[in-house]
């Protein structure tokens, strides 16, 4: 098989503007509330309906749709009964005869039950058992005599990513699922009628998960050829068949950004440990010999998620803790800060200062020190972030 043409790593960077804008032109309910991007939040959408008696007031439909979709994987004479299940969910599966107990529970995200069967589900984005044992899953299917199938609820289907036992799951796609359970509202005129909340969040969960972002517009689109031909990547508009390349060159884009992304999360680790570093090294004793009040006592990183890259200094007697920022970090401080930055820089680091309540930040500032500096090390003589350690504690 001929080689596929690597992608220039600049395209990705050049196109994210036009996808991003693309992306944010289109409202939706679960991308408003960045719901989904964790699984327990797409599992409690998927349990709710699967329940029978959930709200959505469809009745067994939803559970007869999904259980058809399951059937259809299995063997004739090992198909399930396709309503009557209760739904749990974050069930503890069991661990075989004479093994020890994990560290840590394994549990099935969502478990349709009944006397007769059973159905232990693992939802992740892609059909990947990511570390769950799948015996477990099977043990806890067929307690009690049960018929029993493991399934792989997931966006994307990837089977060479299904090892130790999960090719023998049911793998079932989110727009599998969906696109069936529209079918099936679609005819059902009066159930739209008499439910329109229901309805909108269906349509919200469908066009989120299964239609993806609208189309992009005529302004979005020219800057898109633009960077495929500025790029050198023009020539896979001339290639054939064209369904072929344009899955092709979004596979590659696909990898390109995950390396990208990649390397940037190790960027910004990188800054962190450098940052801290030389705060502890060489700041705090820059800071403290010209602090009027509230010296410096202590240099923390303990913050996660959005917050995570940010090097805290906390000072004593209850002065304002001082925090340097970048990256995420610093984007979602500009969100939230009273008076924001006319053009934030993020190519450099952030100061800011703790708020008077003790939450959230009262100023933020550009501090002129790049990334690119505090990766390759600041000097002592660079006395740049004590001056804006010592200006923004001044205002």
């Amino acid at each position: 098989m001929a080689e596929r043409p690597a992608i220039d790593p600049a395209l990705v960077t050049a196109l994210v503007p036009t996808l991003s804008r693309s992306l944010a032109e289109q409202f939706n309910v679960f991308r408003v509330m960045h719901h989904g991007t964790h699984e327990k939040q797409l599992s409690n959408v998927f349990a709710w309906l699967l329940n029978a008696q959930g709200t959505h007031h469809l009745g067994d439909a939803p559970q007869r749709i999904f259980l058809e979709l399951v059937n259809g994987s299995l063997p004739a004479d090992s198909r399930l009964p396709t309503t009557g299940y209760d739904v749990a969910q974050e069930v503890v599966t069991p661990g075989s005869e004479g093994e020890p107990v994990p560290e840590l529970a394994d549990i099935a995200d969502i478990v349709l039950s009944s006397p007769e069967a059973a159905i232990v589900v693992e939802n992740f984005g892609t059909s990947d058992g990511h570390g769950h044992d799948f015996r477990r899953y099977l043990a806890l299917g067929t307690a009690n005599d049960r018929s029993a199938a493991v399934v792989l609820l997931c966006q994307r289907h990837e089977p060479h990513l299904q090892r130790d036992g999960w090719q023998r799951a049911v793998v079932i796609t989110y727009a599998e699922l969906l696109r069936t359970l529209r079918a099936h509202i679609a005819g059902h005129r009066a159930w739209i009628r008499q439910n329109p909340e229901q309805h909108f969040f269906i349509r919200q969960l469908f066009e989120h998960f299964v239609e993806g972002p609208a189309a992009m517009n005529t302004e979005d689109t020219l800057a898109f050829l633009t960077a495929m031909c500025e790029t050198g990547e023009s020539a896979r508009y001339g290639q054939r068949p064209r369904d072929r390349v344009a899955e092709d060159f979004a596979d590659l884009m696909a990898a390109q950004a995950r390396r990208q992304f990649e390397d940037s999360l190790a960027l910004l680790a990188a800054t962190k440990k450098a940052l801290r570093g030389h705060a502890n090294a060489t700041l705090v004793g820059q800071v403290n010999a010209q602090i009027p009040a509230g010296p410096i006592e202590k240099v923390v990183t303990r913050f996660v998620g959005q917050w995570e890259w940010c090097v805290e200094l906390q000072r004593s007697d209850d002065h304002p803790t001082v925090f340097f920022e970048f990256g995420p970090t610093a984007v979602a401080e500009q969100e939230r800060v009273p008076r924001r930055l006319e053009a934030p820089d993020y190519s450099q680091v952030f100061v800011s200062l703790q708020g008077p309540s003790g939450e959230g930040i009262s100023r933020l500032a550009h501090t002129g020190v790049g990334l690119t500096e505090v990766l390759d090390g600041l000097q002592a003589t660079d006395l740049r972030l004590r001056d804006a350690v010592l200006g923004i504690v001044a205002q």
